[in-house]
């Protein structure tokens, strides 16, 4: 009874407090802006576009006569915080066009020109400034769309539109725009070369656009055509463009070629013994971009080379499953959205079938026969991928990459030569209400003696994945169903299905290891039905299940297999400004998962909401509860028997002040409670981000962090199932500093050190893990666990040239610092942060050098 009460209150909470925050204000509080019955818009959404045989200087200025014959564009409305309410400041625009570029003027009036935000930064980093921007859709298939972005700095961006909203910053295109502050206001004029769109081969086009103004000193936005925020979809509410005759057929060849000189730090022997040196690299590579006819391009790498990517962050990984790192090398993120096709998502977060990260991984044997000269990862000999749209809705992509094989001690394999091939075909039906998709993978390893008892020889995974909406589009279902297929030596088989992803080997299972497998084989599905546009209220619904022998490691991203899961959610929100708030939203959460036998392992739900204050405050806090009802974590003794979990609370809670200011600070927190108050976190994330000038700007970040867990897994001995109550403190600090001489020539500064201390007490084994009763589960186990002192340096200095439109110079030095050992199980962070940076360094100073040529 007690649990039905509370959770009642906490489904009827948000409700209540809803209507509170919407109450209506007086009437001379209301923003007169916004429309008391949201009348329909009456502005043209079609515009022609003018052709020019002229030269035109791209100089900001709209002097050139062609500018003037020019229909203008001046029905622009705000659509962000208020929809459809009239700007405060007027804006026009211009399109013209000749048979190599397009060519759009905007004159963005202000009363107070002294007020306009312009900052310096790297080309495609967003800053708090004023900023105009063009989309434009010249399939006109109104799902995919080009974006063309400036400040009035002259600082660019771009990105790339798909699926009718879902953007793709890592799109680059090569373009200019120029930009000028006078006493009207400020303009810009951008030029953009035809052969960086895509269009079809005909006498006559017609493109979708969309026109944007960002005022950043007032929080507003505007556009022509009108943008609704309420409606689902970006590209389907663009204008229409005409106008265009004559466009020569689209073609676009960029050849990159690059040279890396890099001067490296070399470790003989370890401990303290170990001594330093250095080695002289040379590296060669080249990049193509070649445009395949009208509707797919080609991008290909040979012997690509990453050194100016910042590096992943220092973490210690005391969890059951692998660590999620970011992909962020450019040629695997850059119009890869098309090979999408995600299992599971956590807070926007999602992986599935393809997880580029596994092109060029750390070697897998390293430790077994790796070492200290063994490389970090494995270097990778070319990559291709082909990727585009047709008229009828298909989209394609193809992408193939092979790997070198990189040898440990004695020229031992650590990863053997591979194949990693990914083939991807999505087609939209009703406009892209309805869409249907199909994908596959494969991988191939040239395995030798060394690697054949490790490593799966092949790995194949499928699937299909389809969605449609309805009702207006208000109303979504979707769903896949994907199979894995993977083949290897009875020992490499065998070591899977006694890896964490699956735990065949758990004595209280329903799964038994098979010895004598050469292949392992499982399937995947899910079902979800979700409110995704309409009113003001959200929800999703959906099932989930993962059979015990799928497995998609060779390429995708998994954490485990052998779960069912179902999950639900529900929003309310407002985009209405009010008295109080520019917007604001709740959410009530609810989720459930069991082994595919049966064994409940998780379940619970939480209550949270946020909201951006009218003074530009963004304000969010959550509170949660898991596992009243019996739950048992059947990883945590990493191929024992399952064990209870007891009840927890959770919560979190976040503030950051206005974004518009020279400093921004902000703090995070998070807490948890559990095991009948044994075991417990708390996390403070204070932060802040500062500006001083135009052109400098950074932010710094603390994490600090105490956890007591209760019952900590330490080790397996024979069926001896360890843990022991660790007593863990955790600090990290990230610093980013920015330096911006000019939109082409700027510094970045990226550091962070990271220490992890921990104390093993109280060594117990499993006794009987399923018990009621807390206590019962463990019994005193002999010896003392000790405990573990890491510390992590991780920076990355980064000048970067670009010396011609896309043509780079880059200057970088990287340095790490390890230590692991010393003083484990003692926390001093005075004494720990002093070893941290007495140990040596490992250096690395790095220069490439591109050149762009294209046409």
């Amino acid at each position: 009874m007690l649990r039905s009460i509370v959770g009642l209150a906490l489904l009827l909470a948000p409700v209540r407090l809803y209507a509170q925050l919407t109450r209506p204000v007086d009437a001379e509080s209301i923003d007169p802006r916004w429309p008391e019955a949201g009348p329909p818009e009456a502005a043209a959404r079609s515009v022609r576009a003018l052709r020019t045989t002229m030269p035109i200087e791209l100089d900001g200025r709209a002097d050139e006569a062609v500018w003037q014959n020019a229909p203008r564009i001046d029905a622009f409305r705000e659509f962000q915080p208020v929809e459809d309410g009239a700007p405060a400041f007027a804006t026009e625009a211009r399109i013209v066009y000749d048979d190599k570029a397009l060519y759009l003027h905007i004159r963005a009036f202000d009363p107070h020109p002294d007020s306009i935000v312009g900052l310096l930064s790297r080309r495609d980093q967003r800053t708090p400034s004023d900023y105009i921007s063009i989309m434009i859709d010249s399939y006109h298939d109104r799902r995919t769309g080009y974006a063309f972005m400036v400040n009035p700095t002259g600082v660019q961006r771009d990105w790339y539109v798909y699926n009718d909203g879902i953007e793709d910053l890592t799109w680059d295109a090569v373009w200019d725009a120029k930009t000028i502050v006078d006493s009207l206001g400020w303009q810009a004029e951008f030029r953009i070369p035809l052969n960086q769109l895509r269009f079809p081969d005909q006498p006559e086009h017609t493109f979708g656009v969309l026109v944007m103004r960002e005022v950043q000193r007032r929080g507003e936005r505007y556009a022509w055509p009108l943008l609704r925020r309420s409606q689902v979809g970006l590209v389907s509410q663009f204008a229409e463009l005409g106008g265009f005759a004559g466009l020569p057929a689209s073609r676009r060849l960029e050849i990159r070629p690059y040279l890396v000189e890099r001067n490296v730090s070399q470790r003989r022997g370890t401990g303290p013994l170990r001594t330093a040196g250095r080695a002289q690299e040379h590296a060669a590579g080249l990049d193509v971009k070649y445009g395949l006819g009208a509707n797919f391009t080609i991008d290909a790498t040979v012997n690509p080379d990453f050194g100016q990517v910042e590096a992943d962050p220092a973490v210690l990984n005391l969890s059951a499953f692998e660590q999620f790192f970011q992909e962020r090398r450019p040629f695997f993120i850059e119009g890869v959205g098309i090979f999408r096709y995600d299992i599971d998502c956590n807070d926007g977060q999602c992986t599935g079938l393809f997880y580029p990260r596994r092109i060029g991984r750390a070697p897998q044997l390293a430790g077994v026969h790796g070492n200290s000269a063994t490389p970090l990862f494995s270097p990778i000999l070319g990559a291709a991928k082909m990727t585009g749209r047709l008229p009828s809705g298909l989209s394609i992509g193809l992408l193939d990459a092979v790997t070198g094989r990189t040898n440990g001690a004695e020229g031992r394999t650590v990863e053997p030569q591979t194949n990693y091939t990914v083939a991807r075909l999505v087609q939209e039906f009703r406009g892209g209400n309805s869409v249907l998709g199909v994908m596959g993978t494969g991988v191939q390893r040239a395995l030798d003696d060394w690697s054949t008892p490790f490593l799966r020889s092949s790995a194949w995974s499928g699937g299909l994945d389809a969605r449609h909406r309805f009702s207006g589009n208000r109303f979504e279902v979707s769903g896949f169903v994907a199979a894995s297929h993977v083949r290897g030596d009875t020992a490499a088989i065998t070591r899977t299905q006694r890896s964490l992803v699956h735990a065949y080997m758990r004595p209280d299972g329903a799964l038994t290891v098979n010895e004598r497998r050469t292949s392992l084989g499982g399937t995947a599905g899910e079902l979800s039905v979700r409110k995704v546009g309409g009113g003001r209220t959200r929800f999703a619904m959906g099932y989930q299940r993962k059979g015990a022998g799928f497995e998609i490691n060779d390429i995708g991203f998994l954490t485990r297999s052998d779960i069912q899961s179902q999950y639900a959610w529900g929003q309310l929100f407002s985009l209405k400004p009010t008295k109080y708030f520019r917007r604001f939203g709740m959410n009530v959460n609810q989720w459930a998962s069991w082994t595919t036998a049966g064994l409940p392992l998780d379940h619970g739900g939480n209550v949270n909401g946020n909201a951006e204050l009218s003074n530009f405050w963004n304000v969010y806090a959550g509170v949660g509860v898991e596992n009243l009802l019996p739950a048992f974590d059947d990883r945590a003794a990493r191929g024992g028997p399952a064990v209870r979990q007891n009840a927890a609370m959770f919560g979190w809670s976040g503030i950051e002040t206005d974004g518009r200011r020279p400093i921004v600070p902000g703090a995070n927190f998070n807490w948890g409670i559990g095991d009948g108050g044994r075991s417990w976190n708390l996390t403070v994330g204070p932060r802040v981000q500062f500006r001083g000038s135009s052109r400098a700007q950074g932010s710094v970040s603390v994490n600090t962090s105490r956890a007591i867990r209760d019952w900590q897994w330490v080790r397996n001995v024979g069926t001896a199932y360890t843990f022991a109550r660790l007593n863990q403190h955790t600090h990290s600090l990230t610093a980013r500093f920015d330096i911006t001489a000019s939109p082409t020539l700027s510094l970045q500064v990226y550091a962070q050190p990271f220490i992890t201390t921990g104390r093993f007490t109280n060594w117990r084994q499993l006794a009987a893990p399923r018990a009621t009763d807390y206590d019962e589960r463990f019994m005193p186990y002999a010896g003392a666990p000790g405990g573990f002192n890491v510390k992590e340096f991780r920076s990355n200095v980064v000048a970067r040239w670009e010396y011609r439109p896309g043509s780079t110079l880059f200057f970088v030095w990287q340095q790490g610092r390890s230590q692991a050992g010393i003083d484990a199980g003692s926390f001093d962070l005075s004494r720990d942060v002093g070893n941290l940076f007495a140990t040596a360094p490992d250096n690395t100073f790095l220069v490439k050098a591109s050149y762009w040529f294209g046409r």
